[in-house]
């Protein structure tokens, strides 16, 4: 099987890193790709927001499966013009991707499909912000409408800072503040079958504690030994099937990943929010423990085949990722520094190894950074004390002016 990966950041490398350990792969290539994918996958260039770009690539490559790993493509409309070439992609396509691009509209499908989430009010006016900021009360949570690149959401108590936030879109969601512990389900599905992977835990929060600025991610973890038992079969019951099924009613089938971020409430399990895609860190440990090979599993779902699979098979370790980040980030990241220790960061065994985010090489060779979010390291083990013990055993030996990482990712789940 020849696949293409579209995208170019440590998510895509995840994929691209199971997808090179797949026997059934006979060719894996990524575009644009990055320093660190180029290692493992053949890397083009390409702008991946063009579709008729997209397809003509992995027409030129002859692949036979393609796989889209970022939101913005997917909202665009890049699997549109695959799926009319007959190339099967694994990506729903852009009416479909309004799950992630608008949350006004997944707010909408959530209430046609009695989907359990917050309660909310779309403000297009600061005088409807501020009303709404008012009905709710503190801690206020104001979401940008469309796509902010996992940083459009401010969760804070200064009303004036919300207001400011509201300002500052185009069209906000401001909804109730959901109470605890939150977590990532990933689901594939083809649009009539969904099938959960395991659960996961970020930190969006770029400082300790969940201190500082929302980000994209700064680390992530999986097993969730605290998750209740039967969470999986609760959220594909009452959230992940009812969401996919709505969405088929409505003839815009989702095809791809459906991503649940939920709240563990007081008043039970409620969906914060939908993606359309793999989350990032998140795939870097829901990937690291998936046993199966994942390229049959993607072009099943991309057929519309998932119902002939066996039920996926899991490794028992644990996995934990921390980001390093350049300096700077999220407001205003640093580029162009060069990275050294990438190579002793990693363990022979496997059990630790990097995935770059945002990385190129400059033109003497070296790695540099090019991102906000630089490097995800992943480390693997018999529980989340070791992994996390081995993970940030490879952050130490990255060496990254100016870089930032959180020093507590799993810290409370591992102990």
């Amino acid at each position: 099987m020849k696949v293409l990966v579209i995208g170019g950041g440590a998510r895509e490398h995840a994929l691209c890193r199971s997808l090179s350990q797949d026997p059934a792969v006979s060719e894996l290539h990524c575009a644009p790709g990055n320093a660190g994918i180029a290692a493992v996958a053949t890397v083009h260039p390409v702008d991946q927001l063009d579709g008729d770009q997209v397809t003509e690539l992995a027409r030129q490559l002859a692949a036979d499966l393609v796989v889209v790993g970022p939101e913005a493509p997917l909202v665009a409309g890049v699997a549109e013009p695959l799926r009319a070439a007959g190339i099967p992609v694994f990506g729903p396509s852009a009416p479909a991707a309004q799950l992630e691009g608008s949350k006004a509209f997944a707010k909408d499908v959530m209430a046609a499909a009695g989907v359990p989430t917050a309660r909310s009010y779309v403000c297009a006016s600061p005088e409807e912000a501020a009303a709404a900021l008012d009905a709710f009360g503190a801690p206020y949570v104001v979401k940008d409408d469309g796509l902010a690149a996992g940083k459009g959401v401010v969760v804070t108590a200064d009303r004036t800072a919300a207001l400011a936030h509201a300002a500052a879109c185009e069209s906000v969601v401001i909804e109730e503040y959901l109470d605890g512990p939150e977590v990532s389900l990933f689901a594939i599905t083809d649009g009539t079958t969904v099938l959960p992977l395991v659960p996961a835990q970020d930190f969006k929060r770029a400082l300790d504690g969940d201190h500082g600025p929302n980000t994209g991610g700064m680390g992530a973890y999986s097993p969730l030994p605290w998750a209740p038992p039967g969470l999986v079969d609760e959220v594909l019951t009452t959230v992940l099937q009812p969401t996919v099924d709505e969405l088929r009613r409505r003839g815009t089938p989702f095809s791809g990943l459906l991503y649940a971020g939920l709240a563990l409430t007081s008043r039970g399990t409620r969906v914060i929010e939908f993606n359309a895609r793999f989350g990032d860190p998140e795939t870097q440990v829901v990937l690291a423990r998936l046993r199966t090979p994942l390229a049959g599993v993607l072009l099943a779902a991309a057929q519309g085949r998932l119902a002939e699979l066996e039920p996926l098979r899991w490794r028992e370790e644990a996995a934990v990722t921390v980001v390093v980040a350049a300096e700077g980030y999220p407001a205003a990241p640093r580029s162009g520094d060069v990275i050294e220790g990438l190579a002793e960061a990693e363990a022979a065994d496997g059990t630790v190894y990097v995935l770059h985010a945002g990385t190129r090489t400059d033109q003497d060779g070296r790695v540099v950074s090019a991102g906000g979010r630089v490097l995800s390291v992943t480390a693997t083990g018999a529980d989340l004390a070791q992994a996390r013990e081995r993970a940030y055993a490879g952050v130490a030996e990255i060496r990254l002016a100016g870089s930032q990482h959180r020093t507590d990712i799993a810290l409370k789940a591992a102990e």
